[in-house]
């Protein structure tokens, strides 16, 4: 039962990070500290796709699922696992990539349009 919680709990820490790494700039725009933990998080993005590094989020889920006798995740990852021909038919992955990608640089714009409207009315 433990090492099944452990591989659920690291799936839903996995789609929060997925979320905020989409949409984590917006809290920029609300929280400016934000755009630094946002960074970091859009760097290991990156980093994971042009890479193919594997996630530790994604090691820990298949440890826990094969722990707790369950099927461990396909060999391509969480991302082949839960997303990709489930939420969007595989040949878009490129396609939903770059939307991804347009909304975190939208929302560094968005920040840094803010922060600079903001000092500038300080002035």
């Amino acid at each position: 039962m433990m090492y099944r919680l452990i591989a659920d709990a690291a799936m839903v820490v996995h789609f929060l990070f997925l979320a905020y790494l989409t949409l984590g700039g917006f809290l920029a725009l609300r929280w400016p500290r934000a755009i630094w933990a946002h960074l970091a998080v859009a760097a290991w993005g990156v980093m994971s796709i042009v890479t193919g590094v594997e996630c530790p989020l994604t090691l820990v889920e298949d440890w826990g699922r094969r722990q707790a006798g369950l099927a461990g995740l396909t060999p391509s990852g969480f991302v082949d696992h839960y997303i990709e021909g489930v939420i969007y038919p595989e040949e878009h992955t490129n396609l939903v990539r770059l939307g991804v990608a347009s909304l975190v640089v939208g929302s560094w714009f968005g920040y840094l349009w803010r922060r600079r409207h903001r000092d500038f009315s300080r002035a």
